[in-house]
């Protein structure tokens, strides 16, 4: 795994107004938390330089990059650790980075870690006219920092109409864990609509006919009798002279 190097310094401010002054300069507000080698660190607000982050990334993880993190004090160095760059937020309109969460580590003990998920293979379901449903994207998983995978590949090939693939179908590397239940649902392959609409018609056709059945009956027996007992009625004498 590459290890990249980072150096970041405290801050002081906060708030939106500090944030775009940071973001105008070139620079993104983060946080530093986690447990390194010496101990529990509690949260430090600190300032990244963008630049400086992109270059300390692996270019392929991104995500989940092992880093040596200094952080500086006014142009002095206070603390050095290793760090997993955790997450950072990006804006969703320019694509810029806007936030970065830094987890200091220590890197014999495992951490948490979120993995994208990479389905490979063409689904017997798609061929006969399935409809792909993802679930989910990414799996997270516990594991050594220097272990944690770039991506975990899922085989979606004998995916058929009904059928459902789970966490539990993903195959982890030596090492990793899964904390993300085994029950959940990631992929699945439904019926096309077509198909759908073929099975309703004779449940539809079925029912039609049980309902004209039921129907006919009460309107001749309601109809009949009022009738009947109008014809029957006895005619009236005639009138006399």
């Amino acid at each position: 795994m590459n290890v990249g190097q980072l150096t970041v310094s405290l801050r002081t401010s906060a708030g939106k107004g500090a944030a775009h002054r940071l973001r105008a300069a070139g620079m993104v507000p983060g946080v530093c938390y986690g447990e390194s080698t010496d101990g529990r660190i509690a949260p430090v607000h600190v300032t990244v330089n963008v630049k400086a982050l992109k270059a300390a990334l692996d270019p392929v993880r991104k995500q989940n990059t092992v880093i040596s993190l200094s952080i500086e004090d006014g142009g002095k160095p206070v603390r050095t650790l290793s760090a997993l760059v955790k997450d950072f937020q990006i804006d969703p309109l320019r694509r810029d980075v806007t936030h970065v969460d830094l987890l200091a580590i220590d890197p014999n003990k495992e951490v948490n870690a979120v993995v994208p998920l990479e389905f490979v293979g063409k689904p017997a379901g798609v061929i006969n006219g399935g409809l792909l449903h993802t679930v989910m994207r990414t799996v997270e998983i516990k594991s050594k920092p220097a272990d944690i995978p770039v991506k975990l590949e899922l085989d979606i090939s004998p995916l058929d109409i009904g059928d459902v693939l789970h966490v539990s179908d993903v195959k982890l590397p030596a090492g990793v864990k899964a904390v993300t239940a085994g029950r959940e649902a990631v992929i699945s392959m439904f019926a096309p609509e077509a198909d759908k609409a073929a099975e309703a018609a004779p449940d539809a056709a079925a029912a039609a006919p049980a309902k004209d059945a039921k129907a006919a009956p009460a309107k001749d027996a309601k109809a009949a009798p009022a009738k009947d007992a109008k014809a029957a009625a006895p005619a009236k004498p005639a009138a006399k002279k």
